[in-house]
């Protein structure tokens, strides 16, 4: 199993294959399972959808690692229509954004900034923005551009952050935004790690996310768990009953196409979820690290397309 998800991982970095899928009418129906569409109007279609199934939504533009700042501010004008359409719309969604995506490699202020400009838009419709976290060398930058945009007037609930469970120091950084009263997206992770930085055994990265969800139920800040294994979900819905805290006070959070019965089940016995909805012509890498997360969902695809 680790030598599949380590394969799948590499795959998602393969540049001549990303190319080849994403524009192949093959790629593209292979990652509808896990992609909303191509275009805004397709993440707002399927957004209204889910909400019509009881369930709140995080809408993400896909997209890593821009290389100039032209390209960091094309694609935070989709995030910008995103939340216009969210407002239009009166749906039930945020939108998560990656800061790879508006330039941070390219110039941490630069990043910064547009970060800022959408944390501004969504407080002016009492919305959210959620930064992803990507693979531990951003970890810190992460968190410090989150904690200064926060900290300013008027936006204390307009920005978020996601923590993973497999890093060592996750525990520290949650005590710290929490401090903050920051809302925190936990997760275990999905990028390949080495030792020195990440729990190396699954039983461990399993442990380190019940431990640390207990803290995050515990706080007076509304979370969202985000996870598919019904272990991690059963022990925060114990926990939950046996600290008397409330269904509303958290939420779990899925990926969409992804374990539909299960969203199903949590949504009819009284939990809150939020389906994250991804969309856009740059779904390669994000659906590559979707089947190293969960190689049964290959299994799925290949049935679905010999039936087709």
């Amino acid at each position: 199993m680790a030598l599949l998800r380590s394969g799948f991982i590499a795959l998602s970095k393969n540049k001549t294959l990303r190319h080849f899928m994403e524009r192949s009418r093959m790629g593209v129906k292979l990652s509808s399972r896990f992609i909303a569409g191509m275009t805004i109007d397709d993440a707002v279609r399927v957004c209204d959808s889910v909400n019509k199934q009881g369930m709140a939504v995080t809408l993400d533009a896909l997209g890593e690692s821009v290389t100039d700042a032209a390209a960091a501010h094309r694609a935070a004008g989709v995030y910008h229509k995103l939340l216009d359409a969210i407002a239009a719309r009166k749906l039930n969604a945020n939108v998560s954004v990656k800061l790879t995506q508006m330039g941070l490699e390219v110039d941490r202020g630069l990043a910064e900034g547009i970060a800022l400009d959408l944390a501004k838009h969504a407080a002016s419709f009492n919305n959210f923005v959620r930064i992803d976290m990507e693979d531990s060398s951003l970890t810190q930058v992460t968190i410090d551009i989150v904690r200064r945009i926060h900290a300013m007037p008027g936006l204390a609930g307009a920005i978020g952050i996601v923590i993973q469970s497999y890093l060592y120091r996750s525990e520290a950084d949650i005590q710290q935004l929490l401090a903050d009263g920051i809302r925190i997206r936990y997760c275990k992770g999905a990028y390949k790690e080495p030792p020195e930085v990440a729990f190396p055994k699954k039983a461990d990265v399993d442990a380190n996310y019940v431990k640390l969800s207990k803290v995050l139920l515990d706080s007076p800040v509304y979370h969202g768990l985000a996870t598919h294994d019904e272990k991690m979900i059963a022990a925060a819905k114990a926990y939950a009953r046996e600290r008397g805290i409330a269904n509303d006070h958290f939420e779990f959070q899925m990926l969409y196409g992804v374990r539909r019965d299960l969203q199903r089940d949590l949504i009819r016995d009284g939990y809150r979820v939020r389906v994250y909805v991804p969309f856009g012509s740059e779904w390669y890498p994000y659906f590559m690290r979707r089947l190293a997360e969960r190689p049964a969902n290959v299994l799925f695809i290949a049935k679905n397309l010999m039936r087709s």
